[in-house]
């Protein structure tokens, strides 16, 4: 992977080395540290600091409190650092606190610091036409797309993308992360209340390499994030969920977008309904930040710095009210398209597909997509089209072919009657 400065000089943490600059308690690092032992059994002062991502006199500090509270027994030596198991009394208090958490993972963040670490690496973007066209290379969009989606991206603020399916909504709203260049730090957790919220997620959080080692390692450093949720969204995910067997909060899915982008596909086809979603983000979306609650009725503030792309195939106006179409500032429409462009896709899926194509293959597929009462080109027909080819190819073990016989027949697969 690619190394990137670690991040802008606006936030960059050092390692912590006292419980002052760790901005979390000596009790809950206490409790980290003797469920991880619960579980390693015998350990050291460095293993502990790479296991939780504190510093050793951090480490040192809480094995030092624990000795004196007999907690634990030394084995031995490593060099000049110690082998270490629990004592009897030390299982006992590390089993008591494994009932109430079975979190032993990375030391969390405190709250405060999350806060000013998103505010820090909010995003900055500038662009023209020609870098978009380059974000953009690979696929067919016209100056007057670009011209639109710039001043949007530029803005940072919400965007609203709708239009008939099939033209390419989300896979424009994928590809604006491109106009990032910088990286990220996100922390593994987060710590409010004494409880931990999970926030690190491998699945959405793409880790860099990097050669800075002073950063405090309980951040990694990140591409800015990029998460599509479409008609599986329910009002749980934009919660804060406790998992109770592990006692553990899972971040909610904004936050693990923040400082990238959340982007809502087929919107208005959500088991939650639009109206609901709306109305749980009026006030994010107007002033940047979000509320959430503890299971027992904590509530507090985390920042909303986020570009959320709204894609949809339906009526804005079906969706929402007008009081809430106003605090979205970019409308775009995408449009069905024309000739030219159909034309440039066709080339473009041919050539990445290596199917040999008669020379006025393009036209004859607008001509069968235009028919039986059809009245636009869509974007997704000819890969869609050229997918049916190969699969007929390889049931009928044969190289595809692309002939107007072979276009009629996957065009009569691909639509359905009127």
């Amino acid at each position: 992977m690619p190394v990137f400065a670690p991040v802008r000089s606006a936030f960059s943490p050092a390692i912590p080395q006292n419980f002052t600059e760790l901005g979390v308690s000596e009790s809950l690092v206490l409790d980290l540290v003797l469920r991880r032992m619960l579980i390693e059994g015998y350990t050291t002062l460095a293993g502990l600091s790479r296991s939780l991502r504190v510093s050793v006199p951090i480490v040192d500090l809480v094995f030092k409190h624990m000795r004196s509270q007999q907690l634990v027994e030394i084995k031995g030596m490593s060099g000049n650092d110690y082998n270490f198991v629990l004592s009897v009394a030390g299982k006992q208090l590390a089993g008591e606190r494994f009932q109430v958490s079975q979190y032993a993972g990375a030391c969390p963040v405190s709250l405060s610091n999350y806060q000013r670490a998103t505010k820090a690496q909010a995003a900055k973007v500038q662009v023209d036409r020609a870098m978009l066209r380059n974000a953009f290379s690979d696929l067919i969009v016209t100056d007057r797309m670009l011209d639109q989606l710039g001043p949007a991206i530029i803005s940072q603020n919400s965007i609203f993308v709708y239009g008939p399916t099939g033209n390419g909504k989300t896979s424009l709203a994928e590809r604006m992360l491109r106009v990032y260049k910088d990286a990220v730090l996100i922390p593994y957790a987060v710590e409010v209340d004494k409880q931990v919220i999970s926030l690190f997620d491998p699945v959405v959080h793409q880790p860099l390499d990097h050669d800075e080692a002073e950063i405090d390692p309980r951040w990694v450093l990140c591409k800015r994030p990029c998460i599509v949720v479409g008609g599986e969204l329910i009002p749980s995910m934009l919660e804060l969920r406790l998992d109770e067997a592990s006692g553990i909060y899972a971040a909610p899915l904004q936050m693990k977008a923040n400082n990238g982008i959340l982007i809502i596909d087929d919107f208005g086809r959500q088991l939650m309904s639009p109206r609901d979603l709306l109305n749980r983000w009026i006030v994010p979306l107007d002033r940047h930040v979000d509320y959430l609650t503890l299971r027992y009725g904590v509530k507090f503030q985390i920042p909303f710095e986020l570009m959320v792309v709204f894609s949809t195939n339906l009526e804005p106006a079906d969706l929402a009210d007008e009081a809430f179409l106003r605090r979205i500032h970019n409308k775009i429409y995408v449009e069905a398209v024309d000739t030219q462009s159909f034309d440039q896709i066709f080339t473009r899926v041919v050539q990445s597909r290596n199917i040999q194509a008669e020379p006025d293959s393009a036209e004859y597929l607008r001509k069968l997509c235009l028919r039986e009462g059809r009245t636009e080109l869509r974007a997704c027909y000819p890969a869609d089209i050229c997918n049916i080819l190969l699969s007929i190819g390889r049931y009928e073990g044969r190289p595809p072919m692309m002939t107007k016989s072979e276009l009629e027949r996957a065009t009569a697969l691909y639509f359905a009657k009127g």
